[in-house]
């Protein structure tokens, strides 16, 4: 089942390139495809490019938690090196 989330990761100083990078990047694709719907992600850049956020449609959400906590085996080393930390949140659709 496809869950909306946001996904807000703090970045170490100066490494918001390196971690770009990576997200772009075809192993970085690749990883990401494994946990969500790469063409559905809105991404945002915070103006000093300490943080980004990404609202994502998740489709393992086991897979994903342990993307955004750095624990992929793939992205592990990218995160421990650009990552301070990430919060995941469930969205929900608000009617108006």
């Amino acid at each position: 089942m496809e869950k909306e989330m946001l996904a807000i990761a703090r970045l170490k100083s100066g490494k918001f390139e390196k971690f770009m990078g990576f997200m772009q990047s075809d192993e970085g694709m690749a990883v990401r495809k494994t946990v969500a719907h790469v063409e559905k992600t809105v991404p945002a850049i915070g103006p000093d490019k300490s943080y980004v956020m990404f609202k994502v449609s998740v489709h393992n959400e086991e897979e994903m938690k342990k993307f955004a906590s750095g624990n992929n085996p793939i992205a592990k080393p990218i995160f421990d090196e650009c990552v301070e930390v990430v919060e995941m949140y469930e969205l929900s659709k608000v009617n108006l």
